[in-house]
């Protein structure tokens, strides 16, 4: 695949998805925290559970890029591990339910409604990286990983899967609006 042809497709979900989490603002605080079991999230939850990633993979990625000295090269080739998170991630119509870390796990937490202002800004550094990332080489751009220090991402790959991540639970929090 063509990497420019890739970040164009990321670009637009990333679009989608902030426009998704504009909408929830207009849901009343009740809507916001409606919960199907005790034990499921919130719309609201989710949306915590997303800003917490970004605040891992946001500065990530932009140090990374910031160091590149990489030229871009054309063609965009996903890494085996890169290639399974971000097939992991992918919503799917049977939900397959995955364990988070706690640290990650908002169900606890009280969470407010302007936690949608602070995604919806991440999404807004998201797609300036993304469109950053069209000058540089995504396959050399290594990114760390939130939960290991052992495996190190390639640039693209680590976009499929944050950008992925965020488009399920978005898809989890629409399943709750009445």
């Amino acid at each position: 695949m063509k990497s420019e042809e890739l970040l164009n497709k990321l670009i637009s979900l990333t679009e989608e998805n902030r426009e998704e989490a504009k909408s929830f603002k207009k849901l009343s605080t009740g809507e916001l925290n409606f919960k199907e079991s005790p034990e499921s999230w919130s719309i609201l939850e989710c949306i915590e559970h997303l800003v917490r990633y970004g605040n891992f993979y946001l500065p990530e990625i932009e140090i990374q890029l910031s160091k590149s000295k990489h030229p871009k090269d054309e063609i965009y080739k996903t890494g085996f591990f890169g290639n399974y998170f971000a097939n992991s991630m992918l919503p799917k119509e049977k939900v397959n339910k995955m364990k988070t870390f706690k640290s990650m796990n908002p169900i606890k937490s009280k969470v407010e409604v302007k936690v949608l202002d602070k995604f919806i800004q991440q999404q807004e550094t998201m797609l300036k990286l993304l469109n950053k990332a069209k000058e540089t080489d995504i396959n050399k751009v290594k990114t760390a990983i939130s939960i290991t220090s052992l495996i190190r991402l390639r640039l693209g790959d680590t976009f499929k899967v944050v950008i992925f991540h965020n488009w399920r639970h978005l898809i989890q929090a629409r399943k709750l609006v009445k």
